[in-house]
């Protein structure tokens, strides 16, 4: 079986689309990383360097320190699909942050985003 595409895409080339999602509905950049943060566990600093690595997704999810456990929250459609119903884990974990930075772009707030 073949990997599909954006597994081996590097993170760093998604990381502006995202922002630039947000920041076209009046959202900010610090947001988008808040957002990555917090499902993922890694610093500011650590972000920066799998920014700078061109890590590829795939491995920037595997290698996150701390996936949040409050990720299966996470619920709705994404693509046409539904986030929970999503089998394969990368996939799965790559369209839970797909959500959030969507719920980010529609104006939802951090605290709900966040599942706080």
């Amino acid at each position: 079986m073949t990997k599909h595409k954006i597994y081996t895409m590097s993170f760093a080339k998604v990381y502006p689309l995202y922002i630039a999602k947000a920041e076209r509905k009046g959202r900010t950049k610090k947001e988008v990383d808040e957002i990555i943060q917090w499902l993922t566990g890694y610093s500011e600093e650590e972000l920066d360097m799998q920014l700078e690595k061109q890590t590829d997704f795939e491995t920037f999810l595997e290698e996150a320190p701390q996936l949040n456990p409050s990720r299966d929250l996470i619920k709705g459609v994404v693509c046409g699909v539904r986030v929970e119903d999503i089998e394969e884990p990368v996939m799965r974990e790559i369209r839970y942050m797909d959500k959030l930075i969507d719920e980010l772009a529609k104006g939802k707030k951090m605290e709900k985003i966040l599942r706080k």
